[in-house]
């Protein structure tokens, strides 16, 4: 087996190449886990993990990079098909894991309660004896790769990457924002950032992208939606979008309708940005694919000015 090797899955979330989660191959056959989608992708990532010819039996380890439920939702369904693996959850997660209620009545916030039943419906308790939790630094083996992760907050405080030496790349779920190849080009990749409730925070985030760039890594593997290499550029990009959209939302924060003054201004944004990438059809094209991730970006951005605000009041 190529030690080198990572296989894409695409989990099935809502539409194709939308949702992503990456199997790590090791010696002997063993393998480890990056994200695993939703309760209700769960049978999807099995299948595909079966494959790829490694045995459920011969996955070691599922390393969840934050405890939203797009990344960690089918973590509990899937450690009861793969017997002798272990959960690697960040501190802050790693209670959410065990006990999924909190997490359930936050997505059913935040998305409503039809759409949790569709897409996220299935959500299973992990056995505490098989979680593990990975501090800053904390380092996976397996047979003999070693995975390493990264405290990566900004996008949430529970959040992780993975570096893999062997390839020289991260496993990054949202730290690195979204780029969906549907807006590749001659100019390369388009990355916008993920802003999504509840812990947002630009700084953070903007430091964790300098971190991840840090490593001078040849890829960067992202949830939303696979493997962009132009690393620097989009970082760079990204901490220039994380100022913009910030200031957007500042901007709309005394107005009454506030959500939907973010909501306009962000796609404004990505309309412009994506038409300075060369992406056709810039006005279609940023509805039609990131209209759902501007929405959830839009109410992160209203979670972030409120917390601001309590913060200001407090002190």
């Amino acid at each position: 087996m190529n030690l080198e090797r990572i296989t894409l899955i695409d989990t099935g979330y809502i539409r194709p190449g939308l949702c992503a989660a990456y199997l790590v191959h090791g010696s002997g056959g063993r393998a480890a886990l990056v994200d695993c989608g939703t309760a209700t992708c769960a049978q999807r990532v099995l299948a595909a993990i079966d494959a790829a010819g490694v045995a459920r039996d011969a996955v070691d380890w599922l390393l969840v990079t934050h405890v939203h439920l797009d990344h960690a939702g089918a973590a509990g369904p899937l450690m009861r098909a793969l017997p002798n693996a272990r959960l690697v959850v960040h501190p802050r997660g790693a209670q959410h894991m065990v006990d999924p209620e909190k997490l359930i009545a936050g997505a059913k916030r935040v998305y409503g309660e039809a759409m949790f039943a569709r897409d996220h419906a299935g959500m299973l308790p992990v056995d505490e004896a098989r979680v593990v939790v990975a501090d800053d630094g904390h380092v996976v083996d397996l047979a003999g790769r070693p995975l390493a992760c990264a405290d990566t907050p900004g996008h949430a405080l529970h959040h992780y990457s993975v570096w893999d030496a062997a390839t020289r790349s991260w496993i990054a779920g949202d730290a690195f924002g979204l780029s969906y190849r549907e807006f590749d080009n001659g100019n390369g990749a388009f990355a916008v950032p993920t802003t999504s409730p509840v812990q947002f925070d630009p700084g953070q985030m903007q430091a964790s992208i300098r971190r991840l760039v840090a490593r001078a890594p040849d890829a960067i593997r992202i949830a939303h939606y696979g493997i962009v290499t132009e690393c620097v550029r989009l970082a760079d990009d990204l901490i220039t979008l994380v100022d913009a959209m910030a200031a957007i939302a500042r901007d709309a924060d005394a107005s009454p309708d506030r959500h939907a003054r973010i909501v306009h201004g962000v796609t404004a944004l990505y309309v412009e940005r994506a038409a300075a990438h060369g992406v056709a059809d810039p006005v279609r094209s940023v509805a039609a694919v990131l209209g759902g991730d501007i929405e959830i970006n839009a109410q992160g951005l209203g979670v972030w000015l409120d917390r601001e605000a309590k913060a200001r009041a407090a002190g």
